[in-house]
């Protein structure tokens, strides 16, 4: 059973839906109990940091995800979640959970395509992972599979953890990690096939970690 942690910061409900949809068990939970025994913890959000970290805070629960990371236990961070695994956001001038290195910062006004055109922030629509780092949790995704992104900042987490970047205006980390403990940008459970196959990739690892 997978944990989606639940911390009043949106779009579990989404999360839980996608994850039915490939027949894999999982909960919507804020109980450290269940999160200590799911074989693993996906860690959603929508929203600001600020009014992120004083859920998690308030609940307890920045100390339940550091112990899963400390423990090993399989971890996956989607949006808000991804920001939030680093050190500090620019959002609200917030220092977050600190269990990666990095910082998260918001994309520049005025930005523009490659094109010339205008690439207004937030950023917001469907765009493609350039892997530069393969892993178990982006294994047969295609070039050029597209997911879907909504945010006004990005995350620059140590270099040797980036594992795809993106191209909206400059070229930033959309999905950084190591074995068990994975963040990606983009909304995995809005991206169709691409953000089904990284979902049921990281149920998999779940699943053989539980039974090695």
């Amino acid at each position: 059973m997978l944990a989606i942690l639940e911390y009043k910061a949106g779009n579990q409900t989404s999360v839980r839906r996608a994850l039915e949809h490939l027949g894999i068990p999982c909960r919507i939970t804020a109980d450290p109990a269940e999160l200590e025994q799911a074989q693993g913890i996906i860690f959603p959000g929508v929203g600001a940091a600020g009014q992120a970290m004083e859920a998690l805070t308030s609940a307890g629960l920045d100390s339940v995800l550091r112990r899963a990371v400390a423990e090993g236990q399989p971890l996956l961070g989607i949006c808000l979640g991804c920001q939030i695994l680093l050190e500090h956001s620019e959002e609200n001038d917030m220092r977050t959970l600190g269990i990666v290195p990095g910082r998260c910062v918001r994309f520049p006004d005025h930005m523009k395509e490659e094109d010339g055109s205008p690439a207004p922030v937030p950023h917001m629509g469907w765009n493609s992972l350039e892997v530069v780092r393969p892993g178990r949790l982006l294994r047969g995704i295609e070039p050029g599979a597209e997911f879907y992104f909504v945010h006004s900042y990005y995350v620059e987490p140590a270099p040797e953890l980036v594992m795809a970047t993106t191209v909206y205006g400059k070229e930033f980390c959309s999905v950084y990690g190591r074995d068990g403990l994975w963040a990606v940008q983009c909304h995995l459970e809005k991206s169709g096939r691409p953000g089904l196959a990284v979902l049921r990739n990281f149920y998999d690892y779940c699943d053989e970690v539980r039974h090695a």
